[in-house]
């Protein structure tokens, strides 16, 4: 509910007279000023200011930060912050992100020429953590309030939430609580101090009591507004991500440049072919080169009719499509050794048009060096001149080309500039093979591909590799090898338990990886209970991350125990619990993946050469990239682009997109009903900045770092 009540009866200058600190006039400023579209970060090197830099960057924002635990950084005064172009008043930045209410000392100019310059201008502040205090528009927690953690705790936005930044979230903002032993999330919660104008927007009920207590709010006071937030986290923690794009829009009031989107993308490799099975006795795979104990390749694990049906069934049910990275010669070898009977690609074949598909070479071949595997790892064979010996571009050619004759002659609605190699060879691979294969390049020329499938896990930046750019696709920890979920997780207890309790050891040896076990799981229940709920919380958390990428499973893991569903279940019923329906999950293909960070690579660097130009001057935006980049803004409904028609697509309750950049300035024009900067507060006086905040309290695990890291550092070495 709002909370709208008269000024506190404490004056601006009896505060002024018990803080000792000087008073003046905010400057008045005629006419519409400029305000440009940059943010001003002042940080002091904690996880809530880090956090909202890291949005700022992965959405494409410019900000200026200002390091105050630094010697050298500039002084902010009026200079800094504001001047005149071309006769007209500019706003230097838009908005203003401090580490908390006012982490300056008492009696600061800096904070005067703060609040005078968002008194003058109309700009808004993030409080990125501070302390409830009157002050910040809050009763003290010890007036009924709540201080400590809040691990597990389920908050929600308000009815003003809702209809403000917030409103492209249901309702519910769950706290993580990922470590009995660690605490994660420690926060104030308070209600509105007495005569305090303070709106709640994300609340959470008051231990012992019924009370709901704010912990992110605006404040508005003196001709200021604040956004108080009164909990600590950092920038991989769900409540975060949750607030991150609402964080953002309440400080840019909706327009600004970059843009936030929750993308989810899913490619099923080896389709057509059979993925080997995992030993639970040898604790290896046969068929792969360090299973050295083994011999054959027992049992491999290949889809069936009845597991196609149930795919297609579950897409529909989920509004979403998978991509399906097939191998031509599995069916044909299928073919060869059951006259002529292959049921699996039948009803592929049929049922063809409820997927997306993409070449992944015929045979399924490694593509980059000759491999010599008489050794444990493999190598690379070598000319009697010490040279590499590289897979020919010849070979090459015939595995792009084979399976792409093969998918066109049974219909498969192919995009042929797509393309992912088996187990991403051709490309680098540490230790072994440093450099991509140099006849890979040239195939992909040859081929037409424009766009090559990577794993992220080695190889995350786009990056070219002769005409073609890069995807980067992160491996799930479902893996390649099992089909059920007593293989997987007797796999997954091999790779992540000691050596004295039958693990493998690699956690030992890599005592970096986050995804080690205290002990081995029950294996006919710690598929379900343990890996489902960390992988889902690994994935979903690229979803909220503004991160196109797609992520990979196998064809194995659709077959027998269908041990994917469960997971893919969990990330998106729920991303559909905790999002709107204006806020739709993006399910791009992988060229569109590509083209989209292909983009986002050429704006972050016009961006980082301080080559983009961009403000407003009342209801115009005008923005001026270099040419051949494209511009990416978020803008209010009913933007217009050069007054042609509306700007990009909705999305999250606003437009975001992207336009073309002809290196001349580009225009935009809001809608009338935009929030206005201010023309300058004609003469009134701005409030005296308050004292300093109390040190607000980081728990224990709380830091820059992520507390749980959502990370897998060790994979399966015959993963691909």
């Amino acid at each position: 509910m709002k909370r709208t009540i008269r000024t506190t009866a404490l004056t601006v200058g009896a505060l002024i007279a018990a803080l000792g600190l000087q008073a003046g006039p905010a400057q008045a400023v005629s006419g519409t000023p400029r305000i440009d579209l940059r943010v001003l970060v002042v940080s002091d090197g904690g996880p809530a200011t880090d956090a909202i830099t890291a949005e700022l960057t992965s959405e494409g924002t410019p900000f200026t930060e200002v390091d105050l635990t630094s010697g050298s950084r500039p002084t902010i005064d009026a200079g800094f912050l504001a001047d005149t172009v071309a006769g007209r008043a500019r706003a230097k930045y838009q908005a203003v992100v401090l580490p908390n209410d006012n982490p300056f000392a008492a009696g600061s100019a800096e904070m005067s020429a703060l609040a005078a310059y968002e008194q003058t201008y109309g700009i808004p502040q993030v409080d990125a953590y501070t302390y409830a205090r009157p002050q910040a528009g809050l009763q003290v927690p010890t007036t009924g309030g709540y201080s400590g953690s809040v691990d597990g705790v389920q908050a929600q936005v308000t009815a003003a939430g809702k209809a403000g930044p917030f409103g492209y979230l249901k309702g519910a903002v769950p706290f993580e609580d990922n470590s009995p032993t660690v605490s994660e999330s420690y926060a104030y919660l308070s209600t509105p101090a007495p005569g305090a104008d303070f709106t709640p927007y994300v609340q959470a009920t008051i231990p012992g009591t019924t009370t709901q207590g704010s912990l992110v709010g605006e404040y508005r006071h003196d001709g200021r507004r604040e956004l108080v937030i009164t909990f600590v986290y950092n920038q991989y923690q769900q409540q975060f991500r949750l607030l991150a794009r609402g964080i953002v829009d309440w400080m840019t009031g909706g327009v600004h440049l970059g843009s936030s989107r929750n993308y989810f993308a899913v490619h099923v490799d080896d389709v057509f072919a059979a993925d080997d099975r995992w030993d639970t006795q040898l604790n290896c795979t046969p068929g792969d080169v360090d299973c050295t104990n083994s011999s054959g390749t027992p049992s491999p694990i290949r889809m069936t009719p009845a597991d196609v049906d149930y795919a297609a069934a579950w897409e529909q049910s989920h509004n979403f499509t998978l991509d399906l990275a097939f191998n031509g010669s599995g069916s044909v070898d299928q073919r060869t050794d059951n006259n002529g009977v292959d049921q699996l690609a039948d009803k592929f074949i049929a049922d063809r048009n409820q997927f997306r598909w993409i070449n992944h070479t015929y045979t399924h071949a490694f593509l980059g060096c000759e491999q010599d595997t008489t050794v444990v790892p493999w190598k690379c064979e070598t000319n009697p001149d010490g040279s590499t010996q590289w897979v020919s571009r010849q070979t090459i050619d015939d595995e792009i080309a084979n399976n792409r004759a093969w998918g066109q002659t049974n219909g498969l609605p192919l995009d042929n500039t797509e393309l992912v190699t088996g187990e991403h060879s051709g490309m680098r691979i540490l230790p072994q093979q440093p450099d991509d294969n140099p006849n890979l390049g040239p195939a992909l020329t040859d081929s037409g591909v424009k766009w090559l499938g990577a794993d992220a896990s080695r190889d995350p930046a786009q990056r070219q590799v002769g005409p073609a750019a890069t995807v980067a696709r992160y491996p799930m920890n479902v893996f390649y090898n099992a089909g059920k979920a007593s293989e997987e997780a007797d796999e997954y207890n091999w790779l992540y338990t000691s050596r004295a309790q039958g693990g493998s050891g690699l956690c030992e040896d890599n005592p970096t990886t986050t995804t080690c076990l205290p002990a081995p799981l029950d294996t006919s229940t710690g598929y379900q209970d343990y890996i489902v709920p960390l992988e889902t919380h690994i994935d979903l958390g690229h979803v909220l991350s503004n991160d196109p990428k797609p992520h990979y499973i196998h064809q194995s893991n659709l077959a027998e125990d269908r041990i994917a569903y469960p997971v893919l279940n969990g990330v998106l019923d729920g991303y559909n619990g905790l999002f709107a329906a204006n806020t739709p999950l993006v399910n791009l293909r992988m060229k569109d993946i590509g083209t989209e960070l292909q983009r986002r690579t050429a704006w972050t660097n016009a961006l980082n050469a301080g080559q983009v130009t961009a403000y407003r001057i009342g209801n115009t935006v005008t923005v001026q990239a270099p040419s051949g980049t494209y511009t990416n803004a978020t803008l209010p409904t009913g933007s217009t682009y050069y007054g042609l028609g509306a700007f990009g697509s909705a999305y999250g309750g606003e437009l975001s997109g992207w336009t073309a950049s002809f290196g001349l300035a580009q225009t935009f024009t809001l809608p009338a009903a935009a929030p206005a900067a201010t023309s300058g507060t004609h003469g009134h006086t701005h409030p005296a900045a308050t004292a300093p905040a109390p040190r607000t309290r980081l728990p224990k695990g709380v830091s820059k770092q992520v507390p749980y890291a959502p990370r897998h550092q060790v994979r399966h070495s015959s993963q691909h």
